[in-house]
């Protein structure tokens, strides 16, 4: 073990897409960068168990829907069968190769990585230490990210033990294929999971508290998700509340109260799909009088916390807690570090997008909440089964829904269900932030076909121009 003091311009805690990000930022801007990582192997969750493994076996279970539909494309193929540990092998090796990638990336910028924990002592200096908890060294070092991501929730009364109740990581590697499964929560993980296991045949009842299948999502929206997944399937409880979990032989008893009254369902496994909650625990915090609300770390525009030279990024500062909003608060925070001149951090425009089929987008603001805000609106809708592309494809369930200011016909929003929604949002996030209206919509040249001929076709409805509906 060594003690020894070593002093560096930045310090970041956490290796996920926010910490490597500041990190790589940091170090391209002439700063000298340590990075503290207590996991294995860099790339946090999002990388190693969320955003990449997650979208890998949603392909797959896309591919092998496809395959399924061949006839449809004058195809014809014998049985379609699925190699269960194949199929999770190769979305571990994608994982695995990316991880590695960011390490090359760590070599390339100079970056140090600190293997351990990192705690922020009272003197904002950050002390190492290992998985017995013994100390290692101490990072001198004036400006600190914290970077350290989420953890799992669950409810009341329910543990995750890993084995018959769930988290999302223990559900992309399971070793077999559970014959049914029971999905708390119908948010963008309880969905994906729930089209992902559906797709190869598992038996999937998902329960929501809430009014309606992915409750930040437009209504309309999450409407034609839930009728599109009940034909795929999919058992959708909406306003159901979860009483007990009872655990017994390698299954689980799950009682709810639901639109039928009372019920209690035996499944083989069960996914705790409630949401995340910013991981802040032995990080030196409270010693440190970091300002937290709600287990979030508190934060100013420039990412900066009350207490001077520290920083946080990511999951940890609260929602929306998404991949690429902690990547563009990582290099924002490394450029005020540097002392960059730009702007602040601007959350009104943070794309959400989920990867089930079809997948469901959105940017800026619904149409329940332009209103709820007191704005006069025009809301167009161009349906993908009037695209000749989502017809040529043999992908027409989707629909495109924008939302404009009436007066000026800005952008204020989009909602996207339907085939490569995620990729489409893309240019409705761009247009809001350089504040186009419809008109510039509409008269930018979409080649055809596409099925971004859909948003330029929903901007021309919204105010009577749309041409092909």
């Amino acid at each position: 073990m060594s003690a020894d003091n070593r002093k560096f311009d930045v310090v970041v805690i956490g290796s996920g897409p926010g910490g490597y990000t500041a990190a790589i930022r940091a170090g391209q801007l002439g700063l000298k960068v340590a990075i503290v990582e207590r996991e294995e192997k860099l790339g946090g969750v999002c990388l190693n168990w969320g955003c990449i493994p997650t979208k890998t076996l949603l392909k797959q279970a896309e591919v092998f829907n496809l395959v399924q539909r061949a006839d449809e494309f004058g195809i014809e193929v014998g049985k379609v069968k699925a190699n269960w540990h194949k199929i999770i092998g190769r979305s571990r090796a994608v994982a695995d190769g990316l991880a590695n990638g960011v390490s090359y990336l760590m070599k390339k910028n100079k970056i140090e990585i600190v293997s351990g924990q990192g705690r922020i002592t009272p003197s904002k200096k950050v002390e190492v230490s290992n998985e017995n908890d013994d100390f290692t060294e101490t990072l001198e070092t004036s400006n600190i990210i914290i970077a350290t991501g989420s953890k799992p929730k669950t409810i009341p009364g329910v543990e995750i033990d890993a084995n018959t109740v769930l988290s999302s990581k223990e559900s992309m590697v399971l070793d077999a294929q559970p014959k049914s499964l029971l999905i708390i929560g119908a948010g963008a993980i309880g969905i994906e999971f729930a089209y992902f296991y559906n797709s190869f045949g598992t038996e999937v009842t998902v329960l929501e508290a809430l009014p309606q299948v992915l409750p930040r999502e437009d209504a309309e929206i999450a409407g034609l998700l839930a009728t599109s997944l009940s034909k795929q399937g999919i058992r959708i409880e909406v306003n159901a509340v979860v009483e007990s979990v009872n655990l017994m032989d390698g299954s689980a008893e799950v009682s709810f109260v639901g639109a039928a009254g009372k019920e209690t369902k035996k499944v083989e496994k069960v996914l705790m799909a409630v949401g995340v909650s910013g991981y802040t625990e032995g990080l030196g915090l409270e010693a440190l009088g970091v300002a937290m609300n709600r287990g979030d770390i508190q934060v100013d525009g420039r990412l900066q916390t009350n207490v001077k030279g520290v920083y946080a990024i990511g999951d940890v500062v609260g929602p929306p807690q998404l991949a690429h909003m902690a990547t563009a608060e990582g290099i924002a925070a490394a450029e005020f570090i540097a002392g960059k001149e730009r702007a602040e951090i601007d959350r009104t425009f943070i794309p959400s997008c989920v990867y089930c089929q079809p997948q469901v987008a959105s940017v800026g603001l619904t149409e329940e909440q332009a209103k709820a805000a007191g704005h006069e609106i025009k809301v167009g809708r161009f349906p993908f089964a009037a695209s000749g592309k989502a017809q040529a494809i043999g992908d027409t369930d989707g629909l495109v829904k924008l939302v404009f200011g009436e007066r000026y016909g800005e952008v204020m929003g989009a909602s996207i269900i339907g085939s490569e929604a995620t990729e489409l949002v893309a240019e409705v996030g761009l247009a809001a932030q350089l504040e186009a209206t419809y008109e510039e919509i509409l008269s930018t040249v979409h080649a055809h076909p596409t099925l971004s001929e859909s948003v330029m076709e929903a901007a021309g409805e919204a105010f009577g121009e749309a041409v092909n509906i």
